[in-house]
């Protein structure tokens, strides 16, 4: 169970304790955002992309969506969404509680710049009702990030 690597995970990083699990989906942004009670653009969602054979995920904040002009430019090819069925296998987490902890070998993960106007966000924890707040120095160190890009667009206006 994904969960479950995600809480190992964390345990030996000291923060288990701080996964919260709910008995409502939390999905998406909309449905993450109601069962924490937080804005939906905290939400750090994280969006799977196939680029050849190379698995990438790109976390950004709930009220971000990809500008595929510079998704192609920070990665030399077009946006293609993971297929549903192929995440267990490719990332080890199923379609709705993605996250950037606990992955496979090999999927790169990338931080997007519109996750950095917050103090904390809160990405999923390895299923479909969980999630964790982390700040955003935690969510770079736990992550193991590649590196931060600047993929999104839609959540400047806001700023």
């Amino acid at each position: 169970m994904s969960i479950e690597n995600v809480r190992t995970y964390f345990a030996q990083e000291g923060i288990a304790g701080r996964i919260q699990e709910f008995d409502v989906s939390s999905a998406t942004v909309d449905l993450a955002a109601q069962a924490l009670g937080v804005e939906g653009r905290r939400i750090a969602k994280t969006l799977s992309f196939l680029l050849g054979e190379r698995c990438i995920l790109v976390v950004a904040a709930g009220d971000a969506r990809i500008d595929n002009g510079k998704y192609k430019a920070a990665f030399g090819g077009k946006a293609r969404m993971l297929p549903y069925d192929d995440a267990p296998a490719r990332i080890g987490h199923a379609v709705g509680g993605i996250c950037p902890f606990a992955v496979k070998e090999g999927v790169e993960i990338y931080l997007d710049v519109s996750l950095r106007r917050f103090k904390t966000v809160f990405p999923a924890a390895g299923s479909s009702n969980s999630a964790i707040e982390m700040t955003i120095e935690e969510l770079e160190r736990y992550s193991k990030c590649q590196k931060w890009v600047d993929v999104c667009k839609g959540w400047q206006a806001d700023g």
